[in-house]
């Protein structure tokens, strides 16, 4: 199984919550645990408030989501000049701003930062899913499914 949305957005804060709708209904109608879908909010949402507040080029931005099996891919692109996320500076204990990456570090189980030269910046987080019992999703990623074996009933 493989599921893909493509969005290309204006950077504006509107955007954020636009985005983790319409991902969090894909993910819902798979059935995937509510743990995992609220991590992979905050996840987009930190990835998208961090391009509308830094990205200094660009009235756009791109979210590109892909599930597959049991993997949610998440690339946010923008058109700003890049970052380096190593000498981004961690912030205080008690800052309310700068947390993003350490957030995104926390909640995926993996995040990779990439300076596209001339063409802005990409954060590339995934999350492994886990489905309800008999949601969609575990029943389209079950063994059997894909060849002729009729999938359980």
């Amino acid at each position: 199984m493989e599921i893909s949305l493509d969005l290309l957005l204006p950077r504006d804060a509107a955007s954020v919550p636009a985005t983790r709708r319409l991902l969090d209904a894909a993910l819902t109608a798979l059935g995937v645990e509510d743990e995992i879908r609220d991590d992979i909010e905050v996840m987009l949402t930190e990835a998208c408030t961090n391009v509308i507040r830094h990205a200094e080029h660009g009235a756009d931005y791109t979210v590109r989501a892909t599930i597959q099996d049991c993997r949610c891919m998440i690339k946010v692109i923008d058109s700003g000049t890049g970052f380096d996320a190593g000498r981004v500076p961690h912030p205080e204990p008690v800052a309310e701003q700068g947390r993003g990456l350490l957030i995104m570090r926390a909640l995926a189980d993996d995040v990779r930062f990439r300076t596209l030269p001339q063409d802005g910046a990409l954060v590339s987080l995934e999350k492994h899913l886990r489905y309800g019992e008999d949601s969609l999703g575990g029943l389209l990623t079950a063994d059997g499914i894909g060849d002729d074996t009729p999938p359980p009933a």
